[in-house]
C-alpha cells in the first residue's frame, strides 16, 4: 500500500531529524557566531525581513515567548516564534501563527538551506551545530512566510548564542539565576553578563525583577549601548492576582497604564510575571506608554485567555490530577512548589522524577520534599540523564527509604505514582495527585506518553 503523503513527510522529518542531531549538541556553547553568521548570509540574511523581540533570562522564557505571540496574534500580526528546547516534536520549536510548522514544511524548509550548510561546513573546522541550524531554518522560515514579527527564545546565554544575530528592538531578561554554570559562569553576575549581550545599541531592554548583581550587569549594558531601560516593579509590574479555576486573574501595571480583571489560565505567581513582561514588550512595540495611554483592554484579555504553556504545571489528566512541569534548576522549582503549596489542595500527591547529570539533584529533591507524600525516582531517555539509582541514592537522605521507589523506566514510575496516590487517598480520587517533574525531557516524555498527539 502506497504512503500517504503525511506518512511520507512524517519519515523525512524523522531523517532530517536524525541528520541534525548527529551534529555538536545544544547543550554545548562556542564563543563565536562566525558559522551561524557565514550561513545566514550566504541565505540572504533572512533574520533582517522582520521586527523581532528577543528573550533570554533563567527561566520563564517559553511562556513570556507564548504570551507575546499570542497578544501580537490577538493585534492582527502574523508572527513567528522560535522555542527550545520541544517537548515531544522538533516541529515544535518553529511556530508560524501559532501552529508548529507541518513535517513538509520542516523537509523542505531543509532542503533548501542543507547546500548551504555543506558550504559553511566545508569552511571551518567545527560543523555547524544543532542548534545553529535549527535557528537558521526558523529565520529562513519566517522569512519565506513573511511574518511581521520573530518572537525568539535564546537557547543558552545570550552573546554568543546563535539566535543573536538578529537585531532585535526589544529585548526581554525574565529572572535570572544559577543554571549552566559550567557553560555561563558560577555566579549570577557573570551568567547576567553573557545574556545581557542581546541588548542591542537603541533597543528597549525590558527587564524582570532582578538579583542586585544581575540588574547590575543588565543596567549596565542598557547604558553601555544607549539602550532603554523598562523595569518591572518600577514601569511595570504585577498589581493583583487572584486563584480562578483553571488559572488565575490578575491585574497589571503596564507602560501605557492598568489592565485590569485578565484570565490567565496558568498557575503560579511566576506566571503573572512572565505576563507582566509580555504586555510591556508588546506596548513597547506598538508605542505605547504614559503618554498614548494602554492598548485595547479587551484584546490583551482575550490574548491571555488565550495563552496555554505544555509542560508548565500542565494538568493532563484527573482522578488522580496528574501534573507536568519541565522545572530543572532550583529558582525554576521554588517557582513551581510555590504555585503547588498556593493553589493546590491534594490529599496525597506523589511525586515523578527524572533530572539530567549536570543539574543539582540535591537542591531540586530538597524543595519537593515538603510537598510529596512519597516520590519514585527514574530516568529520562537522554544521553545526559541521572541514572535512577543515583538519584535514589541521593533521595533517600532527605525523604527517608520509606518514601522513595526506584523505578528505571518513566512509564513504570508513572503507572506506579499512579497506584501510590490512590492508595491511603480515602477513596477520594479528586485529592490524589502526581507531579511528573525534574527536566523539560522528562515532563516532554511524559506527555508523549499521557497526551494524545493531535498533530
Amino acid at each position: 500500500m502506497a504512503k500517504s503523503e503525511a506518512e511520507k513527510y512524517a519519515g523525512l522529518r524523522q531523517r532530517v531529524e536524525a541528520e541534525i542531531n548527529s551534529r555538536w549538541g545544544e547543550g554545548r556553547m562556542d564563543p563565536t557566531k562566525e558559522r551561524i553568521v557565514a550561513l545566514l548570509d550566504l541565505l540572504g540574511e533572512p533574520q533582517r525581513a522582520y521586527r523581532a523581540i528577543h528573550i533570554t533570562g533563567t527561566n520563564g522564557k517559553t511562556s513570556t515567548a507564548r504570551m507575546i505571540e499570542e497578544l501580537l496574534r490577538a493585534f492582527g500580526l502574523r508572527t513567528g516564534r522560535f522555542t527550545s528546547p520541544h517537548l515531544s516534536r522538533i516541529n515544535e520549536r518553529i511556530v508560524l501563527d501559532g501552529e508548529e510548522i507541518s513535517d513538509r514544511t520542516f523537509v523542505d524548509a531543509y532542503a533548501d538551506i542543507a547546500p548551504y550548510i555543506d558550504m559553511v561546513d566545508a569552511q571551518f573546522d567545527i560543523k555547524l551545530s544543532f542548534f545553529e541550524i535549527m535557528t537558521a531554518l526558523a529565520y529562513a522560515v519566517f522569512a519565506d512566510a513573511p511574518v511581521d514579527v520573530a518572537v525568539v527564545e535564546v537557547g543558552l546565554g545570550g552573546e554568543w548564542d546563535a539566535t543573536n544575530v538578529i537585531d532585535a528592538e526589544i529585548a526581554v531578561i525574565t529572572p535570572i539565576a544559577l543554571d549552566h554554570v559550567q557553560v555561563l559562569g558560577d555566579s549570577v553576575e557573570k551568567i547576567a553578563r553573557e545574556k545581557a549581550g542581546i541588548i542591542k545599541a537603541g533597543a528597549t531592554a525590558v527587564l524582570a525583577a532582578q538579583p542586585n548583581e544581575a540588574a547590575a550587569e543588565l543596567v549596565r549594558r542598557s547604558v553601555e549601548v544607549e539602550a532603554a531601560v523598562a523595569r518591572e516593579g518600577l514601569e511595570f509590574g504585577v498589581l493583583d492576582r487572584q486563584m480562578a479555576v483553571g488559572g488565575q486573574v490578575i491585574a497589571l501595571q503596564g507602560l501605557g497604564g492598568e489592565y485590569r480583571d485578565v484570565f490567565l489560565p496558568l498557575h503560579g505567581a511566576h506566571q503573572a510575571q512572565n505576563a507582566g513582561l509580555a504586555l510591556a514588550a508588546v506596548e513597547i512595540l506598538f508605542g505605547a506608554g504614559a503618554q498614548q495611554g494602554p492598548i485595547d483592554i479587551d484584546i490583551v484579555r482575550e490574548a491571555f485567555a488565550a495563552v496555554a504553556s505544555p509542560g508548565r504545571l500542565e494538568t493532563v489528566r484527573t482522578a488522580p490530577t496528574v501534573i507536568l512541569d519541565a522545572a530543572h534548576n532550583v529558582a525554576g522549582m521554588t517557582a513551581s512548589v510555590e504555585a503547588i503549596s498556593e493553589e493546590y489542595d491534594f490529599r496525597r500527591l506523589i511525586g515523578v522524577v527524572a533530572v539530567l547529570a549536570d543539574k543539582d539533584a540535591t537542591g531540586l529533591l530538597e524543595l519537593l520534599e515538603p510537598v510529596l507524600d512519597e516520590i519514585v525516582v527514574t530516568q529520562n531517555s537522554s544521553s545526559r540523564a541521572l541514572d535512577a539509582d543515583d538519584l535514589a541514592a541521593d533521595a533517600v537522605p532527605i525523604f527517608g527509604s520509606d518514601r522513595v521507589t526506584v523505578e528505571p523506566r518513566l512509564d513504570d514510575a508513572i503507572e506506579t505514582a499512579v497506584r501510590l496516590a490512590e492508595e491511603n487517598a480515602d477513596g477520594i480520587l479528586a485529592g490524589a495527585g502526581v507531579l511528573i517533574t525534574g527536566s523539560v525531557v522528562t515532563a516532554g516524555e511524559a506527555r508523549t506518553l499521557l497526551v494524545r498527539d493531535e498533530s
